[in-house]
């Protein structure tokens, strides 16, 4: 990868994008240096301009940018890193730098709260109460919150038929882990179906 650190005094701009759900969560700056830390040990790695020093992101947090692909732009000078981020990114404690409304992408960060809650089981968890049930009552959950949806459309409320829907895609989202599978084994049967 041959990038230009000539155009910027020496700094190219990255913008930091979440692997999952491809939502932009900050933009920062590298020069060389920070770029072959970055690349070395797969934590993002930027140059601060305030501090006027190498700055890895998370290092006083423990919320890490743990980095899954870089890409570089057409004019050799803006990189796009795909990341796994490690708790909040931005110092304000929210997921992103960028204030939206509400995150588009939270059902990938069900699954991943799904996946957590298969790993670290807890006696509180609902997650946990359905698993402990086994596949078959799981699978009959999906089937009940499909019918449930059914109705709500033909003869309830639009509200209802949020929650409903809600409901559905959540009892998916565990039976999919129950099955070793993702939302994105999903969405590329999808995008193969649709090609």
């Amino acid at each position: 990868m041959k990038i230009d650190f000539t155009k910027s005094n020496g700094l190219v701009p990255v913008i930091i994008q979440d692997e999952q759900t491809l939502e932009v969560l900050m933009l920062g700056y590298m020069n060389e240096e920070a770029y072959q830390k970055t690349e070395k040990e797969q934590k993002v790695t930027f140059f601060s301009r305030t501090k006027n020093r190498l700055w890895t992101k998370g290092e006083e947090s423990g919320n890490f940018l743990n980095v899954r692909s870089i890409a570089l732009d057409c004019d050799n000078d803006t990189l796009l890193i795909k990341v796994k981020p490690v708790g909040a990114t931005c110092h304000k404690g929210t997921r992103s730098c960028f204030d939206t409304d509400f995150n588009q992408n939270f059902i990938f960060q069900l699954e991943n709260i799904i996946n957590d809650r298969y790993k670290n089981p807890s006696a509180k968890s609902y997650v946990n109460s359905l698993r402990e049930k086994g596949l078959n009552k799981i699978a009959q959950k999906v089937g009940e919150e499909g019918v449930e949806t059914v109705i709500a459309a033909l003869a309830e409320t639009e509200t209802d038929l949020i929650n409903e829907s809600s409901d559905l895609l959540f009892h998916l989202l565990v039976l999919l882990k129950e099955k070793g599978l993702s939302i994105n084994d999903i969405a590329k049967n999808l995008e193969a179906r649709h090609q």
